[in-house]
């Protein structure tokens, strides 16, 4: 195991949902026996499969026989939606819990950052909860000292560092903490959501440092976040848990495309009937459609397919200005363009009562392989908002032309992957 960081190997985890205890004192000491004679914990025959979107039994499983391997050195995602067990994956490796059953090994020092407040005593000062925790990681008092300068600036919180924690406001906590965990130069450091407090610019800070954490240094990163492009930037190999199972691993880009396809709907129409219409007192929204160029809803999408959206609304009562505004983003979240309708309304009487159609055409050889969500807001500018945040999926299939030439690669990086005009020229 000299090359490995941490093992986990056959690691399951239960709970009990509801009461504390079990219930009984004869339930609890033949849990009790059991653990002492070396079984297996009667209840596990009866837990079930931990899906917080459904009624379950009294038992559940927060993790189910999970097998992992990390080296020293790497830089590991995990990701997976709301319950699916990544904390509870996190504080089993930071000692907080023990498992069930299964065996977890760590080769060197943990330091970890799970919620706001880690490790902070909140009547101490930020002074001496570095200190604190320093010496909990088995620090000296001379190797605390010569970080101490150095924690305090990347935190940024000089004018508070003798001031009691218990002050500090969640996004000076997490700096703290952060800079604590990150500069005590553990072997292995673990970060949870918890960065997504912090600003932006704290973000990427974080994100730096945790860079130069693994390259520098050599140390093991475990890295849990929902903000796929900041897992996708920092990890080269994820994790996706579902339901307390590991369901995939490999390269973050596959991982994350598993995870953002996964159940998710990518009908290119959206056809509401009379009752359920979005509607204001003054307008209607009909129907939104996303066609190929042979005006095909059901056909499979290509980098090179001409996109045509349909926005079909009605007016019920003179609307001054009226604009309809799609956005399209990345399955990750991110923006790639906007875009409106509104120079096509410079003739007059678009705005008056009727049924109307909205437009629009994205050409071919634009957008690359992968899920995307079109947001519409219909508006009128710099007033109000009328119907706002109306959206659809589609997906892109199937890659025509790959102008990197990368037989192999199954996507071109970048968010489009446009066709453009080159020349060259030969002196």
């Amino acid at each position: 195991m000299d090359d490995v960081a941490l093992r986990m190997e056959s690691v399951f985890k239960m709970y009990r949902l509801g009461q504390v205890g079990t219930g009984t004192l004869s339930h609890d000491l033949n849990r009790w026996w059991s653990k002492v004679r070396g079984k297996d914990d009667p209840a596990s025959t009866i837990a079930v499969v931990n899906d917080r979107t459904s009624n379950g039994d009294e038992y559940i499983w927060a993790l189910q026989d999970i097998n992992l391997d990390v080296k020293k050195g790497e830089i590991v995602g995990i990701i997976g939606r709301n319950g699916a067990g990544k904390s509870t994956l996190l504080k089993l490796l930071s000692r907080v819990t023990s498992p069930t059953k299964g065996e977890i090994r760590v080769n060197g020092r943990i330091a970890s950052l799970l919620e706001v407040g880690t490790g902070f005593h909140p009547e101490l000062t930020g002074r001496e909860n570095i200190f604190l925790n320093g010496a909990i990681m088995g620090m000296s008092r001379k190797e605390i000292l010569f970080k101490f300068d150095e924690i305090v600036e990347f935190a940024g919180c000089a004018n508070y560092i003798d001031t009691p924690v218990k002050r500090y406001s969640s996004g000076m906590h997490v700096r703290l903490a952060f800079a604590v965990a990150a500069h005590l130069e553990p072997d292995i450091l673990i970060v949870d959501e918890v960065l997504a407090v912090g600003d932006a610019e704290f973000q990427a800070r974080c994100l730096g440092k945790m860079q130069d954490v693994s390259k520098q240094s050599g140390r093991t990163v475990l890295f849990v976040s929902h903000n796929m492009a900041a897992v996708k930037r920092l990890c080269p190999n994820s994790i996706l848990l579902e339901n307390g199972t590991i369901v995939g691993s490999g390269t973050t880009q596959e991982i994350v495309d598993q995870y953002l396809t996964k159940g998710n709907s990518t009908d290119r129409i959206i056809h509401w009937n009379a009752e359920e219409r979005p509607s204001t007192a003054d307008l209607i929204l009909k129907k939104i459609s996303i066609l190929d160029e042979m005006s095909r809803t059901d056909s499979m999408l290509t980098s090179m397919s001409e996109l045509r959206i349909n926005i079909e609304y009605q007016i019920r009562e003179q609307l001054k200005s009226l604009r309809n505004v799609i956005t399209i983003y990345s399955a990750d979240g991110t923006a790639i363009f906007s875009t409106s309708d509104y120079g096509g309304r410079q003739t007059e009487g678009y705005d008056m009562p009727g049924h109307y159609v909205s437009c629009c055409t994205i050409p071919g050889g634009l957008l690359t392989l992968g899920r995307y969500e079109l947001i519409l807001d219909m508006e009128i500018p710099m007033e109000r908002g009328l119907l706002m945040g109306q959206s659809i999926s589609f997906q892109i299939d199937e890659l025509v032309i790959n102008q990197l030439g990368r037989i192999k690669a199954p996507k071109p990086l970048g968010l489009v992957h446009p066709i453009l005009d080159w020349s060259i020229n030969k002196s």
